[in-house]
């Protein structure tokens, strides 16, 4: 039987062939939950996330999901089996004062000094990510730059991404944006840097890859735009 967790919707990103969607449970015990599939890569599809009416999870819509039980993988201690046999119910919308409220204050973005060429403490070795307790938070900056390029363009890789500059507790750090709405949003705009003001941030850590998890920019939520 399921059960049904009502969320503050904070992430939808991408995520292989689907999405990863995870929130804070609006009981105000600060608690994750990112619902899973039972596919070994985890993400969640389109029939399995959606509403009755057909439409998708926004971030910042308060949402019913129906859980099977939790399912921890490793350090994505958040992680619950979701139950495909039901819709996701959306019961209201989120403000800015609600985000205050959920508001984490990490003195770090879990465990800094690993970098890639293009980034900046932006992602964790596969050890030290075994021994973290969690993977995802959310954060408010008062500025984040968006950088629109070409990462691996001395590769002959032409693919386009977005990154995030910012700063975190006196830490600087530039991660990769997995935001879909701002993906779209900034590659249809030049290569370039983009400013935004005031802002939370969903960070999430990434399951391992070739010995690294990293650090991803899950939604981008702009004061401005609330």
């Amino acid at each position: 039987m399921a059960t049904v967790k009502t969320l503050t919707c904070l992430a939808n990103s991408r995520k292989h062939a689907g999405r990863c969607v995870a929130g804070m449970a609006d009981d105000g015990s600060g608690q994750w939950i990112r619902p899973v599939s039972n596919r070994s890569t985890h993400e969640v599809s389109e029939h399995e996330r959606q509403y009755a009416d057909g439409s998708d999870p926004k971030v910042l819509d308060i949402i019913s999901v129906p859980l099977l039980r939790p399912q921890p993988h490793g350090f994505q201690s958040e992680n619950w089996l979701l139950d495909p046999e039901y819709y996701w119910e959306k019961t209201g919308r989120a403000g800015w004062g609600s985000l205050l409220k959920l508001e984490q204050h990490p003195n770090t973005l879990w465990t800094n000094g690993n970098s890639t060429y293009h980034g900046c403490n932006n992602r964790v070795t596969a050890d030290q990510a075994d021994a973290l307790p969690d993977s995802l938070k959310l954060i408010r900056v008062d500025r984040v730059t968006l950088q629109v390029h070409v990462p691996g363009a001395a590769f002959n890789d032409p693919k386009r991404a977005v990154d995030a500059h910012f700063h975190h507790a006196d830490c600087k750090y530039i991660l990769r944006v997995t935001d879909p709405e701002y993906e779209q949003t900034y590659l249809a705009r030049s290569d370039g840097i983009y400013r935004l003001n005031e802002s939370f941030l969903s960070v999430s850590l990434s399951e391992p890859h070739e010995g690294y998890a990293y650090k991803l920019v899950a939604a981008i939520i702009e004061r401005a735009k609330i």
